[in-house]
């Protein structure tokens, strides 16, 4: 058989393998159905029940099958919309919501809560995009948006960006969003691949988020996704098109002289960005569900980053309170340095 690869030139040594495709049979027939069967016509396509009987199913190996993805694609039931975690900066905000379009990513950071949240490697897909859409439009007519507009993040559990070139839903979003009065999307992203969407017009109701990280900490624990400079490079040329850009300095990794390493890479960003034309920035630590941080312990993860000095606080594993408050008060002078306070938006 023939095999079917996707390669995002801007990624180092990532490849997703689609050489099966798992297609639900409430999924046939749907436009995102067909136009990923015409892309890999070469994938041998297996149709199931439902995707959970796949994706749950017992004794699967996340990390080996992060090595060589597949692709399940589903029909995507009730709810279509979820209030934004406590993890999140802007949960707070009146009308922050989270949906799924797309379940696990391309990449595979070590301190990515996917790993434990799901168990299985693969990526689905919700063909059923209209009904996410829908959903947003009977929320926006029920909510009080005199206390400000709905924020709807549409890739908290994947990577949109990164996936545009397999499916072009983050553009299918910017256009939906486009035509809603009192919405806002953030589109959340590690990928280099701007130019997927450069000739799309900007939009003042699209958020583009970047998560960056000093160059030491994407070389250990980021290593599946871009480098730095290639993603700085898509954020530059995100701003100069007149998008609203984020910058999420999160998390943040207290590694061994981390004040040094992050004040300077600071320095370094806003060398390159003009910081006057940031929407915003966000910080904070590392910090996963205790039971997802459970399951990568389980499956006897190298990674350094799930044996250090760690509390539990309300189910959440983290920094201890004294250590990240101090780390992210001392951070959060530096960024002040470059943009005013009140656009720093800190998960303590």
């Amino acid at each position: 058989m023939t095999e079917t690869r996707f390669f995002d030139l801007s990624v180092k040594n990532l490849q997703a393998n689609f050489s099966h495709i798992y297609l639900e049979k409430d999924a046939v027939g749907y436009e995102l159905t067909d136009l990923l069967l015409d892309k890999y016509p070469n994938s041998k396509v297996i149709e199931i029940g439902h995707y959970k009987d796949i994706f749950n199913r017992k004794g699967q190996d996340f990390q080996s099958q992060k090595s060589s993805m597949n692709l399940i694609l589903a029909k995507k039931k009730e709810p279509f919309l979820y209030p934004a975690s406590d993890m999140v900066q802007e949960f707070k905000t009146p009308h922050t919501y989270y949906n799924t379009p797309i379940l696990n990513c391309l990449y595979n950071c070590e301190y990515c809560f996917l790993q434990g949240m799901y168990p299985s490697g693969n990526i689905v897909i919700f063909v059923n995009e209209n009904d996410l859409m829908n959903s947003i439009k009977i929320k926006l007519k029920k909510l009080n948006l005199s206390l400000g507009p709905m924020i709807v993040s549409i890739s908290y559990n994947t990577d949109l960006m990164a996936m545009e070139r397999i499916i072009p839903m983050a553009s299918r979003w910017i256009e939906f969003c486009k035509e809603q009065d009192n919405l806002k999307i953030e589109i959340r992203t590690k990928s280099a691949l701007f130019s997927s969407i450069k000739n799309i017009r900007s939009s003042k109701n699209i958020i583009l988020s970047w998560t960056i990280s000093p160059e030491i900490i994407c070389n250990k624990y980021e290593s599946t996704a871009p480098p730095l400079n290639s993603r700085v490079d898509s954020i530059k040329k995100a701003m100069d098109a007149g998008w609203p850009v984020r910058l999420c300095f999160d998390p943040v990794i207290l590694v061994d002289d981390w004040y040094k390493i992050y004040t300077q890479f600071f320095e370094q960003i806003f060398e390159v960005l003009d910081h006057q034309k940031l929407h915003d920035i966000t910080l904070g630590v590392f910090r996963m569900n205790k039971d997802y941080f459970n399951n990568v312990r389980k499956r006897e993860t190298r990674s350094d980053l799930y044996y250090l000095d760690y509390v539990n606080e309300d189910s959440t594993i983290t920094i201890k309170k004294e250590k990240r408050e101090k780390a992210l008060a001392c951070l959060k002078d530096e960024i002040s340095k470059y943009i005013p306070k009140e656009k720093i938006l800190v998960w303590i």
